[in-house]
């Protein structure tokens, strides 16, 4: 089948078998680190088991040496990416700023910049996933970044998300669209099972998909099943059926521009049904740590998959070949970058 073929409403609610597609010409991967440089958010939303309160014993504040530390085993794996995690807006929780002081800094931005930097002079190539940030904001990180992300989640307005003034839709477009406007390649996508319905998915589907033609940025939107977390709002809410999941990845392989790659978690679904309903990209992966949002699920080990993957590095082909970067990163990105713009050929295994 053809997805040119189809309506969003065949995709909602056509026979299962009739959402089989072209398998993709290629699946890709990036190799990473997962650094969690703080676990305090401003947000408090209630299907997040990886935030914590500043007083909680498990809450935390990465140090410069922790952290370069970590970036350096990283380069000694093999990893090309740092995807720097944090919860959003820390700094305007009480008592955070107390914490980030005592490493000789006041702004949590000025040390994301330092700890980007630090992760380009070992040999990684920084993602950092900020949550909301201002144009000025993301312009000030846009140099040390080879890519950003920002999950816009959904545009409905759900449970899990009250009481968190980041998760308003609005707001997270407007960030979406500012790096947009600043040339940033960008990731972002859905969670999908905290109370969004069909019609809240296609729109969300729709709103990215205006964004990418305006501003070409998109290099990927993940669609990622929410997972249950003990301890939260959510706890007994179940994940969504593998059948939605194919769905909305069809969906967006749909309704969204062939230049966007339609990401799934290969910890956390099963790819090979998703792939061919339209993904093609498995995210980051990574032998140095586990993914701290989703802890319970293991990271796969990219042999076992059986696919044949292509390594990409963590700012997509097309943005390497068209320039999309700083003076900071050109050296890295001219050093693990092939003629195509994904990773160097190694000759010690048979992934590119």
């Amino acid at each position: 089948m053809s997805l040119e073929d189809v309506s969003t409403a065949d995709i909602v609610a056509a026979p299962l078998e009739t959402l089989s597609f072209v398998l993709p010409a290629r699946v890709t991967f990036s190799r990473n680190v997962f650094v969690p440089v703080t676990n305090i958010c401003r947000n408090a939303c209630g299907y997040c088991g990886f935030r914590r309160d500043i007083g909680d014993a498990e809450a935390h504040l990465m140090g410069p040496d922790e952290v370069e530390t970590l970036l350096q085993q990283a380069k000694n794996a093999d990893c090309t990416e740092a995807l720097f995690t944090f919860g959003e807006r820390p700094y305007e929780v009480p008592g955070f700023l107390e914490k980030l002081e005592a490493f000789g800094y006041a702004s949590f931005l000025d040390y994301l910049y330092d700890l980007c930097k630090v992760a380009i002079a070992v040999g990684l190539l920084p993602h950092s996933n900020p949550g909301v940030l201002t144009f000025d904001e993301l312009e000030r990180l846009k140099p040390v970044n080879a890519s950003m992300g920002l999950m816009l989640e959904t545009t409905a307005s759900v449970n899990a998300h009250q009481g968190c003034v980041g998760k308003e839709p609005e707001l997270r477009v407007w960030t979406i669209e500012d790096a947009g406007k600043l040339r940033v390649p960008f990731t972002t996508g859905l969670l999908v099972g905290i109370g969004e319905g069909w019609g809240d998915r296609i729109r969300s589907l729709k709103l990215l998909a205006d964004l990418q033609r305006r501003y070409r940025h998109l290099q990927e939107v993940i669609i990622q099943p929410f997972a249950p977390k003990p301890g939260t709002r959510m706890a007994d809410v179940a994940s969504p059926s593998s059948e939605v999941l194919l769905r909305t990845v069809a969906l967006a392989r749909h309704l969204l521009p062939d230049d966007v790659a339609i990401q799934v978690p290969p910890n956390l679904v099963e790819i090979a049904p998703l792939l061919s309903a339209g993904a093609s990209d498995l995210g980051g992966i990574s032998t140095v740590t586990v993914d701290y949002i989703n802890p319970e699920h293991a990271w796969p080990d990219v042999a076992d998959l059986g696919v044949a993957l292509t390594e990409r590095l963590a700012i997509y082909p097309q943005y390497v070949r068209a320039g999309w970067y700083s003076e900071a990163l050109a050296p890295l990105i001219g050093e693990l970058a092939d003629k195509d713009g994904f990773r160097k050929k190694r000759a010690e295994t048979g992934d590119r």
